[in-house]
C-alpha cells in the first residue's frame, strides 16, 4: 500500500484587502493579553481502554491542575488526584480501572523547582492511590521516600498494553547535572510499587515497546554512533539490527516508528528519497522496504500509527497541519461524518484501545479557535463537547493563518507562516517571528497564542521555516549546516522582502523577533540587514557561538557533552577551522552595529542558553545603542512558565512594538520609502 497524502485542511486564503483595517479597532475592542498567555482551563483527556470512562485535566478555582474521571454510562464525575502543591502532569490509563501519572507545577519557574515529577497511581474511584517514586531530589530522604522509585522515574510517552495494574517506566541514570548516561526500564507493579529492571544491551536512551506493551526494540550510544537493537520475544536475546551517526544520520539511517501485533516493524528514513517516508522493516535481515506504506507529498513524514484489534488501522499525520488517514472502513466513514459537522476545523479522533462502548474522543481546532475535546457517539452519532482549552478565546477575533512559500535569493523555496489581523490589510506593521532550535520544524497550521496575540494588536506575522528546519525534507534541512547567521540568516529576510514586495507589509515598520536560535537570528538580523528591521525583541537568545562550546564560570549549561563533541561542530561549526566565521557570525562580537531599538529578557535560571549570554551582550550593546530594555526573570529557565512572566514580557513587546512600528511609530525621516526592497 502506498500511499501519497497531500494537506489535511485546505485553509481559507488570505486577502490583502482589508474589509475592516485593523488599525481602526479600538483598544478597548482587544482581546486582553490574559486570554493569549494564561494556562488553559482543560488540556488533555483520554478514554479508558473499554471506553466506558474518560479522565481529563481540569484547572481549579485556585488554578491547579486536577485529574478527575468521568462515568459515561452515568455522566458522574469524580476527582481522583488533586494536590494543593503541584498541578497533575502527564496521565495514562493502564487499566479500566488504574490511571498512572506525574505531576508539575505550574506556579513555579524552573529557578524554584526542587524536585522531579514524582509518580503517582490511583483507581477510577479514587481508591487506592499511591505515590511510587519521590518528587524530591534530595540526598538526604525520609525513610517512606527511600521505599519509593527515585525522583528520576518517568512515565513512558507509551500507552502500553493497559490490562493489568503493571505498567512500564523509565529510570535515567546521570553521570552528572545534565549528562544521561542510560535509562533503564522498569516493569512495575502500581499497587505493590514492586518492579524489575529490564535487561538491556549497553547505554539505551530509548525504548520501544510493542502493540502488546512489551519492549521489543531499544536506541543505544557510544559516542557518535546510534544503534538500534532488536528483542526476541522468545529468548529474550538483544541483537543489532543498524547502526548509524547520531546526529548526522547518514547511510541506511532510520527511525523506529512501532511494532504491530504480528511483528511487523515500521520505520520513518530517507534512505530512498529526500522526503521521510514510512518503510518497513525486515527483522531477519536489517533491510529497509524499497517501497513506501505511507509518504507525505512535500513533508517529511511527521505522525504516529494508529493501532486496533491487531491491526493498522490508520495514520495520524503532519503535513502543513495535521490530520488522519483510515485504512478502517468503518473509521473512515466517522471521520467524515465529524469532518461535515465541524468544517473548518481539524479533528483528531482517538479510539479507545478494546472498545466496548460507541464513544469516541475529538479534538477539534483550527488557526483561529483552540482546542476543544467533544466525545462522539457512533450509534446515537451525536458530538458533545467535554471540555474547551481557551473559552474565553473568540474565533471572530482571530487572525487568519496560511502556510506561503517565497524563493531565498540562491532559488530555494523556502515555507513561512504567514498570520494576518482580522480584516486582512495591506502594508501593515510586520514582526518576522524566528522559530528556535534552529534543526527543528517551527510550527503547523493551528492556533498560536504568540502569533495570534500579535495579529489581534494590528501586526502581520511572518514564521520563516529556513533552511536547517526540519520537516521539509534532507535537502533543505542539511542547507542549514554551518549557516548561523549567513545563509538561514538570509532566509530570514529574504522572506521580509517577500512580504513587503507582495504590499503585505509596510517596508518602514518590520521588526524581529525570537527566543533561543530565534533570540540570535534577531540580533543578527539587526547586524545584516539593519536597513530592513527597524527594531529587535529577543528573549533567551544565544549571543556567541562560541559561549555555547565553552560555558563561563558563572553557569552551566544543560547542553549534553556529546552534543557538543559530535553534532555542534559539523551543524554549527568548529571551534578551530570555523573560528573567522563564528566571530563574524557572533552578535556579542557586532553588537557596536546594533543600532536600532532592542528589547532583551533571560530567565535568571535558564541552563540551555545561561543568564551570561544575556548579560555580556547587555553590557556590550549599551556602550553604543541607549535605545535598549533589558528584563530578567529570575525564577525562570528557558522560557516563560509562569503565566504572571508571560503576561508581563508579552506586554512589554506590544508597548515596545508600539513605539517603534505599531500606532504610536512616528515615521523615521532618515528612512527612505524603499526601505527592505528586493
Amino acid at each position: 500500500m502506498n500511499t501519497k497524502l497531500s494537506r489535511p485542511v485546505a485553509a481559507a486564503m488570505l486577502a490583502l484587502a482589508a474589509l475592516v483595517p485593523a488599525a481602526a479597532q479600538t483598544r478597548a475592542a482587544l482581546p486582553p493579553i490574559e486570554d493569549f498567555f494564561g494556562n488553559p482551563e482543560f488540556s488533555a483527556a483520554q478514554l479508558s481502554p473499554s471506553g466506558r470512562y474518560l479522565a481529563a485535566k481540569l484547572a481549579n478555582k485556585n488554578g491547579r491542575e486536577r485529574l478527575a474521571v468521568v462515568d459515561l454510562a452515568s455522566n458522574s464525575v469524580k476527582s481522583v488526584a488533586n494536590f494543593s502543591d503541584a498541578d497533575v502532569g502527564n496521565f495514562n490509563w493502564i487499566s479500566d480501572e488504574r490511571l498512572l501519572f506525574d505531576t508539575t507545577d505550574k506556579q513555579l519557574g524552573q529557578g524554584d523547582l526542587r524536585y522531579g515529577p514524582g509518580l503517582y497511581a490511583v483507581n477510577r474511584d479514587g481508591e487506592g492511590f499511591r505515590q511510587l517514586a519521590n518528587r524530591s531530589n534530595h540526598f538526604v530522604q525520609t525513610l517512606s521516600a527511600a521505599r519509593m522509585l527515585p525522583w528520576h522515574t518517568f512515565m513512558l510517552r507509551q500507552r502500553g498494553a493497559q490490562d493489568s495494574e503493571f505498567a512500564y517506566v523509565s529510570s535515567a541514570k546521570f553521570s552528572g547535572p545534565n549528562e544521561v548516561d542510560y535509562v533503564d526500564l522498569l516493569r512495575l507493579n502500581t499497587k505493590t510499587g514492586h518492579h524489575s529492571t529490564v535487561n538491556r544491551p549497553g547505554d539505551t536512551r530509548g525504548w520501544l515497546l510493542d502493540e502488546r506493551g512489551e519492549p521489543r526494540l531499544v536506541t543505544t550510544v557510544e559516542k557518535d554512533q546510534l544503534s538500534i537493537q532488536y528483542r526476541d520475544p522468545e529468548t529474550k536475546a538483544w541483537r543489532k539490527l543498524a547502526t548509524f551517526n547520531a546526529y548526522t544520520g547518514g547511510k541506511g539511517a532510520f527511525s523506529p516508528l512501532a511494532m504491530g501485533a504480528d511483528g511487523t516493524l515500521y520505520v520513518t528514513t530517507h534512505a530512498y528519497k529526500d522526503k521521510a517516508a514510512v518503510h518497513t522493516l525486515d527483522l531477519a535481515t536489517g533491510r529497509i522496504s524499497e517501497k513506501p506504506l505511507i509518504e507525505l507529498e512535500g513533508y517529511d513524514f511527521r505522525g504516529s500509527l494508529i493501532m486496533g484489534n491487531g491491526r493498522l488501522l490508520g495514520v495520524r499525520y503532519t503535513t502543513d497541519g495535521e490530520g488522519t488517514l483510515w485504512f478502517d472502513e468503518g473509521m473512515k466513514a466517522v471521520q467524515a461524518e465529524i469532518d461535515a459537522r465541524l468544517s473548518g476545523t481539524i479533528n483528531l479522533v482517538s479510539l479507545p484501545a478494546r472498545p466496548e462502548t460507541p464513544y469516541l474522543l475529538v479534538e477539534s481546532y483550527s488557526d483561529v479557535q483552540p482546542r476543544v475535546f467533544m466525545l462522539y457517539d457512533r450509534d446515537k452519532k451525536t458530538l458533545n463537547k467535554v471540555g474547551d482549552s481557551r473559552p474565553q478565546i473568540k474565533p471572530d477575533q482571530m487572525g487568519k493563518q496560511d502556510l506561503v512559500r517565497y524563493d531565498a535569493r540562491d532559488g530555494l523555496k523556502i515555507p513561512a507562516w504567514l498570520t494576518l489581523p482580522r480584516g486582512g490589510g495591506g502594508k501593515l506593521p510586520l514582526v518576522v517571528l524566528v522559530h528556535g532550535g534552529p534543526y527543528l520544524r517551527g510550527g503547523h497550521w493551528g492556533w498560536d497564542a504568540e502569533a495570534q496575540f500579535l495579529a489581534s494588536r494590528g501586526y502581520a506575522v511572518l514564521e520563516p521555516e529556513f533552511r536547517g528546519s526540519t520537516g521539509f525534507g534532507q535537502a533543505h534541512y542539511r542547507a542549514g549546516w554551518k549557516q548561523w547567521g549567513l545563509k538561514m540568516q538570509d532566509d530570514i529576510a529574504d522572506g521580509a522582502k517577500w512580504a513587503i514586495a507582495q504590499g503585505i507589509a509596510d517596508p518602514n515598520r518590520v521588526c524581529i523577533a525570537g527566543a533561543s536560535y530565534g533570540g540570535y537570528a534577531t540580533l543578527m538580523g539587526l547586524v545584516n540587514d539593519p536597513g530592513l528591521y527597524k527594531c529587535g525583541v529577543n528573549w533567551v537568545g544565544v549571543t556567541d557561538i562560541k559561549l555555547m562550546y565553552t560555558g563561563h564560570w558563572t553557569f552551566q549549561s544543560d547542553l549534553p557533552e556529546g552534543w557538543k563533541q559530535y553534532g555542534m561542530p559539523t551543524l554549527v561549526g568548529d571551534l578551530e577551522q570555523d573560528a573567522a566565521q563564528l566571530k563574524a557570525t557572533s552578535p556579542l562580537e557586532q553588537a557596536a552595529r546594533i543600532t536600532q531599538p532592542l528589547l532583551l529578557a533571560y530567565g535568571g535560571a535558564d541552563k540551555r542558553v545561561p543568564l551570561y549570554h544575556g548579560t555580556k551582550f547587555r553590557d556590550a550593546v549599551k556602550a553604543t545603542n541607549k535605545n535598549v530594555e533589558w528584563v530578567q526573570y529570575d525564577e525562570e529557565g528557558h522560557g516563560w512558565a509562569l503565566p504572571r512572566n508571560r503576561v508581563d514580557f508579552w506586554s512589554r513587546v506590544e508597548r515596545f512594538l508600539d513605539r517603534n512600528i505599531g500606532p504610536a511609530a512616528a515615521p523615521r525621516a532618515d528612512a527612505p520609502a524603499n526601505a527592505g526592497q528586493p
